[in-house]
């Protein structure tokens, strides 16, 4: 399957235009799951008023919230899809760079050192693009990640000492959402990663943070910890927005990789109550969106 490139421009457009102003069903669910079961008055006002304002965003056709991130776009291709790797990122940030400067979106998108807004949500090694490979045939699937600075300045990286075991991951990860506090605009999703290298820890913690609320993690052990971090979280009190509560985190969510017998690496990323995410495949019936 030949893939269009103008096509896949054009998805790159809708897809940071429309993560920006739907949220994706799971994270409305996990909002009415926390609000069924906090117990603080405070809290619950809270809640109630994020869950109104995506109601009137949505309604309204506007941003759920005005920091349009940084453009993530994570790419999966399946067996028998033909396309120049080089184009294909080329179009991803020809859509990126139109939808900011077709639609009413903020650039949050500056120079690390000049700190220059081009206007355009793009600028070097932005948009990030990761590609990956999927058993899929005759599949391309796009997913579209702007991911706030309120979150995303909220990341941890520990080089932990393998003899200190589980209890230094779970000391670590407790004193991270801890230091992070309201700054998250919680409750959150607490991404956790667990092994590898330094740099992948920190991608693994990235990736369990975007995944779809429900999702659990692919090995037994690491779906105990979760569990047991989850309840953990939401025992701090931080509470939504940081104004106390029982309502911390919907959940936290890891990745694991193999790593070095004389390293236990653990990273922790976060993203927000508006955790935005939007999804386009391609195959031969068509282009599909989602979340």
């Amino acid at each position: 399957m030949k893939i269009d490139l103008m096509a896949v421009e054009e998805a790159a457009k809708e897809l940071y235009v429309r993560s920006l102003k739907h949220l994706p069903p799971d994270i409305k669910e996990g909002l009415s799951r926390l609000d069924q079961v906090e117990t603080d008055s405070t809290a619950k006002r809270v809640l109630a008023t994020m869950v109104k304002n995506i109601q009137v965003a949505e309604s309204g056709d506007n941003l759920l919230c005005q920091d349009t991130g940084i453009p993530i776009y994570n790419l999966s291709i399946g067996p028998g899809v033909e396309v120049d790797g080089h184009s294909l990122k080329m179009a991803i940030r020809r859509g990126c760079e139109r939808a900011t400067r077709e639609h009413p979106l903020r650039s949050s998108v500056v120079h690390p050192l000049s700190r220059i807004n081009e206007h355009s949500s793009c600028g070097i090694e932005v948009p990030v693009i990761h590609i990956d490979f999927i058993d899929t045939p005759k599949t391309l699937e796009i997913e579209m990640i702007p991911k706030g600075s309120g979150s995303e300045n909220n990341s941890f990286l520990k080089m932990a000492i393998p003899a200190e075991g589980i209890d230094a991951i779970k000391t670590f990860v407790i004193d991270c959402v801890l230091a992070a506090g309201g700054k998250t605009c919680p409750p959150t999703i607490v991404g956790v990663g667990i092994g590898g290298t330094s740099d992948l820890c920190v991608a693994l913690a990235k990736r369990a943070a975007t995944r779809p609320l429900g999702s659990r993690c692919n090995d037994p052990l690491g779906q105990q910890l979760e569990t047991d971090l989850s309840a953990a979280v939401n025992r701090l009190g931080v509470g939504p927005q940081g104004l106390g509560g029982d309502a911390t985190a919907f959940a936290v969510q890891i990745e694991l990789a193999a790593t070095h017998i004389t390293m236990n690496p653990v990273a922790v990323n976060m993203q927000c109550h508006s955790a935005r995410r939007a999804r386009a495949t391609f195959n031969p019936a068509g282009i599909s969106y989602g979340f």
